[in-house]
């Protein structure tokens, strides 16, 4: 944590003195959050497998939109007149599209977990081309997929609900597409409920109340692992079985979680960003896939929602918390 302030206490004249390069780091988040601060540590990681200590060999500018996405593309651009050496555009497809936009010579190196082709951040996977480059994980690509699990677990639900942030409309549209055909397949009644504010997530729950859901699916956005805590809490307090993207809300409490490891896609971030530091062309440099993933329950939350986990749930799960 006392790193975070580094680049703030350092003077104009202290970076002149110091031949450190300076990243630009762009964030939807507040440094206030934990999910944040957690990526932030798989980030520096990444730099020091490179050979990069923040405060050290590398000094980090931090710009946080404190959950506002359209604070970004000005953020962005105040990096830009920073004049930083690599750009790090983490932890979504708004982050990457309003770094892009604000430079076309600055490396940038993103994480998003839509195709960063059909975005329109790179001409190919394989050849970047242009100065960014990153990581793509597949997040909309398995929301139907998360929905089955649920669907495997509670058979009988015919109502689920979905949680998206209508201020992303890039994931939120491609995940919304995907769970509508698998929800239309299985014969199920779908309601999608948006929120991109603490008191949305709440008047969201009730309205899943109103609609007498009988499962939720919480979208990949951001936003909604800052808000972590307090959708896991919703969901135990409504009694609602829900299903994650990300690992760190079964950790936290939620049902089941399933999709790629965000710890790692960080860190290869933060290896990427070295990389350029060290003389890479981000056009050399082929977008990463993330394809691992992992299925997470919580058969202790299972246990507290009356629920059984069918064995052959259980056997294919990737970690069990008790």
């Amino acid at each position: 944590m006392a790193l975070l302030g580094t680049a703030a206490a350092l003077s104009p004249a202290a970076y002149a003195q110091q031949p450190v390069p300076v990243i630009g780091y762009l964030s939807s988040g507040s440094l206030e959050s934990d999910p944040i601060v957690a990526r932030l540590t798989a980030f520096r990681q990444g730099l020091n497998e490179m050979g990069y200590v923040e405060g050290q060999s590398v000094v980090i500018e931090y710009r946080w939109a404190e959950s506002q996405y359209d604070r970004l593309p000005g953020l962005a651009t105040d990096l830009v007149r920073r004049q930083v050496a690599v750009i790090a555009a983490i932890g979504g497809a708004p982050q990457a599209v309003a770094a892009k936009a604000a430079t076309a010579t600055i490396p940038i190196v993103f994480t998003v977990g839509l195709d960063p082709v059909r975005l329109g951040l790179v001409a190919s996977l394989n050849r970047p081309g242009g100065n960014i480059t990153g990581i793509t994980s597949l997040t909309a690509e398995l929301a139907a997929k998360r929905l089955d699990l649920l669907h495997e677990l509670l058979p009988t639900a015919a109502v689920v609900a979905v949680l998206v942030n209508p201020t992303n409309p890039d994931t939120t549209e491609a995940e919304t597409r995907s769970l509508r055909d698998a929800a239309r397949s299985r014969g199920l009644q779908m309601h999608v409920l948006g929120a991109s504010s603490e008191s949305e997530i709440d008047a969201a729950f009730r309205t899943l109340v109103q609609f007498r859901a009988g499962a939720l699916v919480v979208g990949a956005d951001p936003f909604f692992e800052i808000r972590r805590d307090q959708i896991v809490a919703l969901a135990a307090r409504h009694a609602v079985p829900a299903i994650y993207i990300w690992r760190e809300f079964a950790a936290a409490g939620g049902l089941m979680s399933y999709g790629t490891d965000l710890a790692d896609t960080m860190r290869q971030a933060g290896v990427l960003a070295g990389k350029i530091l060290k003389g890479a062309k981000p056009a050399d440099l082929p977008v990463q896939q993330v394809v691992k993933v992992g299925l997470v329950i919580n058969l202790k939350t299972a246990q507290a929602l009356g629920l059984t986990v069918p064995m052959t749930l259980l056997g294919r799960a990737d970690e069990v918390i008790e």
